[in-house]
């Protein structure tokens, strides 16, 4: 499964994931991902194949549940919570340990296909 953090999230994850085996990008990596709204950033990560990491449940939900409704796929929407995993520099091993046995356990790019999944801590 191909990963794309949510630009609110460290570049470290995505660099310490990569070097556990997986192919995940961060928004704070590619220019091209920056400013692009919450439709256009699931489209854009559809087009390569990646399911979404976010804690940006209120904007990603409605998206999913229009793609559902126009039978549109997408390749799954990974959410997170502040209160399990939050968005600090001390938290970054948790969320590299929490989404490499996430990544591991699903190797199929299309594994999430469809699908919403709440990450919590390993």
């Amino acid at each position: 499964m191909r990963l794309l953090l949510d630009e609110h999230y460290s570049p470290k994850i995505a660099e310490a994931l990569r070097e556990r085996g997986h192919d995940v990008v961060s928004g704070e990596e590619r220019h091209d991902l920056r400013g692009l709204s919450d439709r256009q950033l699931l489209a854009l990560a559809t087009s390569e194949g990646r399911a979404i990491l976010t804690e940006n449940v209120a904007d990603f939900m409605p998206r999913v549940h229009e793609a559902a409704a126009a039978e549109e796929h997408h390749f799954g929407v990974v959410f997170t919570s502040p209160r399990s995993l939050p968005r600090t520099r001390e938290a970054i091993g948790l969320y590299v340990d929490a989404l490499d046995v996430f990544l591991a356990e699903r190797r199929a790019d299309d594994a999430l296909a469809d699908q919403v999944y709440w990450l919590g801590a390993a």
